[in-house]
């Protein structure tokens, strides 16, 4: 409906990494499938009655996705056109989390809204999918009894913070610009590992800082999975990020995350977060890429995982909006 276009935030972002990957011939239409969205139980295993009910007003819904002229919309269009979206990559978050898990790795070419909690959204975020995906796994899946979250979108992730602040099982690293939203003190306390950063930090300072950082959080304590929430908003010139990381600083963040990963033999799920500048996409295409020419994502990469009957290729057709896949 036009919406997108009143926020930052590339709506289409999502399909067109999938269109780049089929471009590459890296996938085809035969190895994605259908996710589900998720539904109002799964939604409440982590948020309150109360804070979805809120979601039922429009108002609530034009606060949240920071987008204004939604309060003027009958919420039934907001939750088909808005909601539903956000609910299916909600859920794709949660099904790659039992794919990695399975698997080794998976990607979730979307997800990763860090700024929602149980009972409140912000920031483009309805729905607390990191969240939502680290409670699925401790509870539905033997031998998950801990998680790290790798934190690398350029804003702190107050949402998953305030969610696991007193929960020891988590272990969360969060690097993120100090001068921007949504400088969350109280959800801060929750971060093992806090790197902050300066406007304009470039690739140099930033690779050294998220390998070192990476690196001792994963030697301070293994996890049984690794959520890595792999914002491309770091990107010099985005609007919101404030931090001047190159493309190719961005393929090789995340090179390092997936390879610490690997070195140790941790299971990884990943998101794609925020990232507002149209040309996000290609970079993460271009990243997932690099990931299996590494030999870090692939068939090559999960030997030695157990077996599984999950397809590596998870995806989630909206209608009247982007087409959305996990890896």
């Amino acid at each position: 409906m036009g919406l997108e276009k009143l926020h930052p935030f590339d709506a289409g972002k999502w399909g067109k990494v999938i269109h780049f990957l089929k471009e590459e011939q890296f996938i085809t239409d035969e190895v994605i499938v259908l996710a589900r969205e998720a539904s109002e139980a799964d939604l409440l295993v982590v948020h309150t009655a109360r804070y979805l009910n809120r979601l039922k007003w429009s108002l609530v819904v034009a606060t949240i996705t920071e987008i204004p002229p939604l309060l003027f919309l009958p919420n039934f269009l907001v939750q088909r056109n808005v909601l539903k979206p956000l609910r299916t990559q909600t859920g794709g978050t949660i099904m790659a989390g039992k794919l990695a898990m399975d698997r080794g790795w998976a990607i979730n070419v979307g997800g990763g809204f860090h700024h929602c909690s149980s009972d409140k959204g912000g920031g483009f975020c309805a729905y607390a999918d990191i969240t939502l995906a680290i409670k699925f796994l401790f509870e539905r899946v033997e031998g998950v009894a801990r998680a790290t979250i790798i934190d690398l979108d350029a804003h702190q992730g107050n949402g998953h913070e305030r969610d696991f602040l007193e929960d020891r099982r988590i272990y969360i690293m969060d690097v993120y610009n100090r001068h921007i939203y949504p400088g969350d003190g109280y959800a801060k306390r929750a971060i093992k590992r806090k790197v902050e950063l300066d406007w304009g930090t470039e690739d140099m300072e930033y690779l050294q800082k998220v390998e070192l950082h990476s690196e001792g959080a994963l030697n301070e304590v293994k996890p049984d999975i690794i959520i890595y929430n792999a914002g491309t908003d770091i990107l010099d010139g985005d609007p919101l990020g404030g931090l001047a990381i190159s493309p190719q600083g961005i393929v090789k963040r995340d090179e390092i995350i997936f390879r610490a990963a690997r070195r140790r033999g941790i299971p990884i799920l990943m998101v794609t977060s925020g990232g507002y500048q149209k040309k996000t996409a290609r970079i993460i295409a271009d990243s997932i890429l690099n990931l299996h020419r590494q030999g870090l994502i692939g068939e090559e990469a999960v030997e030695g995982a157990g077996p599984s009957n999950v397809p590596l290729m998870m995806s989630k057709s909206v209608s009247s909006g982007p087409t959305v896949s996990a890896i």
